[in-house]
């Protein structure tokens, strides 16, 4: 039977997917549109010879380190947003422009070369062609005793796909409009997700290109607010490449979406209007490109047909649990703890659903070893410093004069995880419905998952504790270790980790081991 199955293509599936991937995991992802991205979309334009954003279009590396850390491990270049020069500004409807001085708008904002859909090119790169399956509308999901079921429609067709675990990556508003449950999910979950407004989903954005930046030429940032009723463009921003040769503005729609449907026809020609009076005639020449987001029905639900007002607090977390014992997780950026709404969210919330993929449904008897291995471990964390200490000294009335530190710390952990072996090897442990995929037992991410951070905080402890010893103040290089000394550390206990965990797998195959799980096809 498939393990898990990932619904929704935008990026906390594909961040999830990937890491699956990564893992050897068994696992479909299945997309209701078309493409990938869910709500990054980046088209290209002839005029300018780049990609434009109709969906985000930035990061903030102070305070989104999930996407910029992805960012740099994928070799995506990012730049910053142009902010220089000057802010103008309209509060009425006759074309009186204001400058509004030159501070920047965009507070350190981020963007990346080939814009975002470069970020889900560089993540589907990663996941093969054969775990995708597109055009695949969730319909219902039940539950039937240790799997779930997915029903899809593509077109009018309709198939079922049984899973151990389903990840529904959907918005929560439009995941409770539109898939059918059963057993019903509780009022409490159901209230939580009608009241969990789709970030961006009942608004609209416009792109438009030119041959060139006249308006930097001009002195002009790029950056413009209309704040007045009749305004169609309420915010206008540069859209330009990071070279600046690559010209474009961009902007987001002010209008309602009823007012946007009621003006659909005439849309160009009243965006078009408003740049040409902030920037002049030449704004008139715009290859003009438009996304209104509350026409797609993957993306913004009934009740995102209004908009709140400013940003929601996406926090709820009766939305990040998990359900059905275990077989029913939540994604997409609005179930995320911090960065609810943005790309950060979105990774944020593909980071908690890795974790609590990791901790498998398990029967009652393995449950209680697990529960017992976890309280051992918690256990040797205040004791590992201990045994630290004693190494450190040993190793000192034998005269060792090099290499202390690293001596005393690999014996530490390397002594904690024979005795952890031992431990498990006396747990009881049932196998039968253990899968093994790609090698690796169900169970060894929750047998492993309590050492997490074990390594790192005991070697902060061990240097405060060189620090603050008197033995060691005759010996500098492990007294204040250098940190290419701390990073030569890190490696060895990395090492020591891995060949621990690679001999837990080994030893829970041999004992609980069921049948290779089949991929499906």
């Amino acid at each position: 039977m498939l393990d898990t199955v990932i619904v929704g293509g935008g990026l906390c599936g594909l961040a999830l997917a990937a890491d699956l991937e990564r893992q050897g995991r068994s696992y479909l992802l299945f997309e209701a549109r078309s493409r990938l991205g869910g709500r990054i979309l980046s088209v290209p334009s002839g005029t300018s010879g780049m990609a434009l954003d109709l969906g985000p279009t930035w990061f903030w590396p102070d305070i989104h380190p999930r996407i910029s850390r992805l960012v740099a491990d994928l070799g995506l270049a990012s730049f910053a947003q142009h902010d220089q020069d000057d802010v103008l500004g309209l509060k009425n409807a006759d074309g009186k422009l204001e400058s509004l001085g030159s501070a920047p708008v965009h507070n350190g904002a981020m963007r990346l070369e080939g814009g975002m859909a470069a970020l889900v090119h560089a993540l589907v790169d990663r996941i093969p062609e054969s775990r995708l399956r597109l055009e695949q509308a969730l319909i219902a999901v039940e539950e039937r005793g240790d799997r779930v079921a997915l029903h899809f429609r593509c077109g009018n067709a309709l198939s079922v796909v049984e899973a151990r675990r389903a990840v529904l990556a959907i918005p929560p508003r439009v995941l409770e409009e539109q898939v059918r449950m059963e057993p019903a999910l509780d009022d409490e979950l159901r209230r939580a997700m009608r009241e969990t407004p789709t970030w961006m989903a009942g608004e609209a954005k416009a792109m438009a290109a030119f041959a060139r930046p006249f308006w930097r030429e001009a002195g002009l940032s790029g950056n413009g607010f209309a704040r007045h009723e009749q305004a169609v463009l309420g915010e206008i921003f540069d859209a330009c490449d990071a070279t600046g040769e690559k010209a474009a503005l961009g902007g987001f729609v002010a209008l309602s979406p009823e007012q946007r449907e009621a003006f659909r026809v005439g849309m160009p020609m009243l965006i078009r209007s408003q740049l040409v009076q902030f920037f002049g005639s030449e704004a008139e020449l715009g290859e003009q490109h438009y996304q209104d987001w509350a026409t797609e029905p993957f993306t913004c639900s009934r009740l995102d047909l209004v908009p709140p007002d400013q940003h929601p607090e996406y926090d709820n977390p009766v939305l990040s649990r998990a359900y059905w014992d275990g077989k029913l997780l939540f994604g997409a950026s609005e179930t995320a703890r911090y960065g609810g709404g943005y790309m950060e969210g979105a990774l944020e919330a593909a980071a908690r659903i890795q974790r609590q993929l990791a901790e498998v449904p398990v029967n009652s008897t393995n449950s209680n070893s697990l529960a017992r291995f976890r309280e051992w471990v918690s256990g040797q964390r205040p004791a590992a410093l201990e045994h630290y200490q004693r190494s450190l000294h040993r190793h000192l009335s034998t005269q060792q004069r090099d290499q202390l530190t690293q001596l005393s710390l690999l014996e530490t952990v390397e002594d904690i995880y024979r005795e952890a072996l031992r431990q498990l090897d006396e747990l009881p442990l049932e196998g039968g419905s253990v899968a093994v995929v790609a090698g690796r037992s169900d169970l060894t991410p929750p047998i492993l998952a309590p050492f997490t951070g074990f390594n790192d905080a005991l070697i902060d402890e061990a240097l405060r504790f060189n620090r603050s010893s008197c033995a060691l103040s005759n010996f500098p290089v492990e007294h204040d270790p250098s940190p290419d000394y701390v990073q030569t550390i890190r490696r060895d206990l990395a090492a020591a980790w891995r060949e621990f965990a690679l001999t837990v797998n080994a030893r829970i195959v041999a004992r609980t081991a069921a049948p290779e799980l089949a991929d499906c096809a």
